[in-house]
């Protein structure tokens, strides 16, 4: 074989081998190794560069998704209520289940192969209710409050009941009792962790600071409107409300009923995420947590401008997480329901509208990650491993077109996954949050990781490292294009090596 053309090969194997080991820090490796080949042989560089470029790009920037751990984007978690993802036929106690239901059209469109809407889709077919074990002889951690704070913290701090953060119960002071006579309990929280290492977390949600007639906050009472108070006067949601006005209608299902509910969002329940102390809530603008509270309609504009935090917790209201079933019922295309199929339209609708516009942002298609979540299990024997919860994960570096993973998962799963993306260890052993060491009540995953690709998820929970930025997809698309071109237009044609 003339030298030439041997060289070529081994220029061209080489290259192949350095770009198919992309990491986010191998940018420099890569230039200097092809500032050395020019060196040696531009002719024969070129005519391998012009190879690599139209075979081994693609799987380099395979390969690039999968091993850039730090390069995942703002992660945003839709939390929706009372429904199982499947359940037993038998079981005629419980709501209707979401797979398969054809009120949820835009739901099981999200998981089903070949499906557009399923190509960065990855899903569970095996998340369990906290603590569910086969039988389901275990704890029974209902109903929603207990969960939504397992959400945030890894437990429930004894709590078994939906009462407010300050209201007559004086719930955040039932954890703060709790926890005094469990030294071992961590009182911490994963909005509060994200918190104290400086990264950005926002909780939308639906109904909070709107206008009312009076021209004041909503949260403290009044007959709503469908304006947003002015940032000025936002609060931090401490209370829940409900009702219906002639001022206001809803965004997604066009009612004027509004039901905000404070049980659905675990962070308002922790003195560290709400601004207050154990036994007073500051409803004041002045209290330092608003920053982190926001009403939904902030966050088209917060994509739009791409502010998004790097943690986004999004709830809507009761009527849009089908947790209740609107007064009057609810046409979806084109079949009115009413009661229980009803809440599940509603909440199908919700996501039908919410997820393509998070899916659109900047944010999202810069490796984001969407986790759309059910809260606790219903029915009959709820606690078993038959009735089973939604989890759908969407994202560019999910593994797509509605992957199933029969790994067993659990809330637990997610918030170990969250301590691992973004690297904040809490003050325990593990460094995890109560429960989130053992993610799938010791058997099964032990965080999300079967849902991306390979490399994703870390390992471990360790601070993110800054490493040398990789060059952008769109210089190796540049480089490839440019190679080709001079090795078409300058070099001879020569014969392929047999």
């Amino acid at each position: 074989m003339p030298s030439n053309v041997k060289y070529s090969i081994q220029s061209l194997c080489y290259l192949t081998h350095v770009f198919l080991n992309l990491s986010p820090g191998g940018t420099p490796h890569i230039v200097s190794t092809c500032m050395y080949l020019l060196s040696k042989n531009i002719i024969q560089l070129t005519r391998s560069c012009a190879l690599i470029a139209t075979f081994a790009l693609p799987l380099a920037v395979r390969t690039q998704a999968q091993t850039a751990t730090s390069s995942i984007g703002p992660v945003f978690v839709i939390d929706m209520e009372n429904r199982n993802w499947t359940q037993p036929t038998t079981d005629t106690s419980a709501p209707a289940q979401i797979y398969g239901n054809a009120a949820a059209p835009y739901i099981n469109s999200l998981v089903t192969p070949g499906n557009p809407n399923a190509a960065f889709v990855s899903y569970s077919s095996h998340y369990h209710h906290v603590l569910s074990t086969p039988s389901g002889a275990n704890p029974s951690i209902h109903p929603s409050e207990p969960n939504y704070l397992w959400q945030e913290s890894g437990t429930n701090f004894g709590v078994l009941n939906d009462n407010d953060p300050y209201g007559s119960n004086k719930q955040v002071q039932v954890l703060a009792n709790y926890l005094a006579a469990n030294p071992s309990v961590s009182g911490q929280n994963i909005s509060g962790l994200l918190q104290s290492a400086g990264i950005p977390w926002k909780s939308y949600q639906e109904g909070i600071d709107l206008l009312t007639t009076g021209n004041t906050n909503g949260n403290l009472g009044g007959t709503f409107t469908s304006t947003v108070a002015p940032t000025s006067i936002w609060t931090v949601p401490l209370a829940s409300f409900s009702g219906t006005s002639p001022s206001y209608t809803n965004p997604y299902n066009g009612s004027h009923q509004y039901n905000f509910a404070c049980k659905h969002d675990g962070s308002l329940f922790f003195t560290a995420t709400n601004g207050s102390t154990i036994t007073t809530a500051d409803t004041t603008p002045n209290n330092p947590a608003v920053m982190h509270y926001a009403p939904l309609e902030q966050l088209q504009a917060d994509l739009d401008n791409n502010t998004v935090a790097r943690y986004n917790l999004i709830t809507p209201d009761q009527y849009n997480d089908m947790h209740t079933a609107l007064s009057s019922g609810f046409t979806y295309h084109g079949v009115h329901y009413t009661g229980d199929l009803a809440q599940l339209a509603q909440g199908d609708n919700f996501l039908a509208i919410i997820i393509p516009r998070i899916m659109a942002s900047a944010a999202f298609q810069n490796n984001g990650v969407i986790i759309i979540w059910t809260d606790e299990t219903e029915g009959t024997n709820q606690n078993d491993f038959n009735h089973t919860l939604m989890e759908i994960v969407i994202s560019p570096l999910a593994k797509g077109n509605a992957y199933v993973s029969t790994a067993d998962m659990t809330h637990s799963t997610d918030l170990a996954t969250l301590q691992k993306i973004f690297g904040v260890a809490a003050n325990t052993p593990s460094g995890f949050l109560n429960d989130a060491a053992n993610p799938s009540n010791g058997s099964g995953a032990t965080d999300l990781s079967d849902l991306f690709l390979p490399g994703v998820i870390p390992a471990t929970i360790a601070a993110p490292q800054e490493s040398t930025p990789a060059m952008p997809i769109w210089a190796f698309c540049a480089l490839g294009a440019l190679v080709l071109f001079l090795g078409s237009r300058f070099l001879p044609k020569t014969q392929c090596v047999r």
